[in-house]
C-alpha cells in the first residue's frame, strides 16, 4: 500500500496558511511554492541510496557520501513549474522532463497535450511534481506514463490533496508514495479542492 506522507513541519503549515490566503499576490505566491517545495523535495528523498566517495578536507583525506541514483523531476505542465526550480536549488545535478496535462472541466478528465520523456529514460527514481491532487486523474495519467516509459520508481509530491485525489493515485498505484504539504476536506462539485487555494496555475503566473 502506498505511503502518503502530509509534513508535520511547522514551516510548511506557517507558510500553506499564506498559500491560501485571496490576497496573496502572484509574486509572493510563486515564493511560497519555492519555500514549501524545497521542504517537500529534502521529506520525499531522504531514503535516496548513497555511495561512498573520497574527499581531501584541508586537514586530512576522509570518506563523503553521495547519491547514488539518478533524479528526474517531472512537473506537470503547467504548475508544477515552480515546484521543479525550487527542487534544482537542492540538487543541481536532477534532469527535469516536462508533461503536459490538463483536466478537461466537462469530463474532469486528463487530456495529455505534450510529452518530452525521453525515448531511453535516464532517471532511477522520477519525482512527479503537481500543487493540486484533485481528482488524481492527471497525476494517475503522468504516473501510467512513466511506468510505461521503463521508470521503475515514482514518488509523487504535491502541495494540497483532496482526500478523493488521494484514493484514486493510490488505488490506481498502490507502489507509488505521496509526500504532500496538507490532506484538504473534500472537492467541491465541479472538482475544486476545498478549503484548497483556487487554481494554483493561475496564482502562480497571474492569469485567469
Amino acid at each position: 500500500m502506498a505511503v502518503v506522507h502530509v509534513s508535520a513541519h511547522p514551516l510548511v503549515r506557517h507558510k500553506v496558511a499564506r498559500l491560501r490566503a485571496a490576497d496573496t499576490k502572484p509574486p509572493e505566491f510563486r515564493d511560497l511554492v519555492a519555500a514549501i517545495s524545497r521542504v517537500l523535495f529534502l521529506e520525499a528523498t531522504a531514503d535516496l541510496p548513497l555511495r561512498p566517495v573520497p574527499v581531501r578536507t584541508p586537514l586530512a583525506d576522509t570518506t563523503g557520501e553521495e547519491i547514488a541514483a539518478r533524479v528526474g523531476l517531472v512537473p506537470v505542465l503547467r504548475a508544477g513549474l515552480g515546484m521543479a526550480d525550487a527542487m534544482l536549488q537542492a540538487l543541481p545535478e536532477a534532469s527535469v522532463w516536462h508533461l503536459g496535462l490538463y483536466r478537461d472541466h466537462a469530463t474532469l478528465k486528463p487530456v495529455t497535450y505534450y510529452n518530452k520523456l525521453p525515448a531511453q529514460p535516464d532517471m532511477d527514481v522520477a519525482l512527479v511534481l503537481d500543487p493540486m491532487l484533485a481528482t488524481g486523474g492527471s497525476a494517475v495519467a503522468a504516473i501510467d506514463i512513466l511506468k510505461k516509459a521503463g521508470i521503475a520508481r515514482v514518488v509523487f509530491v504535491g502541495l494540497i490533496a483532496a482526500p478523493e485525489g488521494i484514493a484514486a493515485l493510490v488505488a490506481a498505484h498502490p507502489d507509488v508514495p505521496l509526500y504532500l504539504a496538507v490532506r484538504d476536506e473534500k472537492l467541491n462539485d465541479i472538482g475544486y479542492i476545498l478549503p484548497g487555494l483556487g487554481d494554483a496555475g493561475d496564482r502562480q503566473f497571474g492569469t485567469r
